[in-house]
């Protein structure tokens, strides 16, 4: 079974980026094994906690990297 693990920072993607994710990965998975690779094909988004993850022994959040959230702009 193909599988494909994606670490985004928490809150980074929409919903539809996420399925974007997934739909494109599949795709490619179908595109390099073939169609029998699609109802097998697992792709999994996990979000990470900000200031969960780290480049080169530093730790990032997303305030440090100047990045609006997509949920900064909702109503909710």
């Amino acid at each position: 079974m193909p599988f494909a693990n994606f670490k985004v920072p928490e809150k980074s993607l929409t919903p539809e980026q996420k399925e974007e994710i997934v739909t494109r990965t599949t795709e490619l998975y179908v595109e390099i094994y073939g169609e029998r690779a699609r109802d097998t094909t697992m792709v999994l988004v996990e979000e990470v906690a900000d200031g969960g993850w780290c480049i080169s022994g530093d730790v990032l959040t997303l305030a440090m990297l100047g990045e609006a959230t997509p949920s900064d702009t909702s109503d909710a």
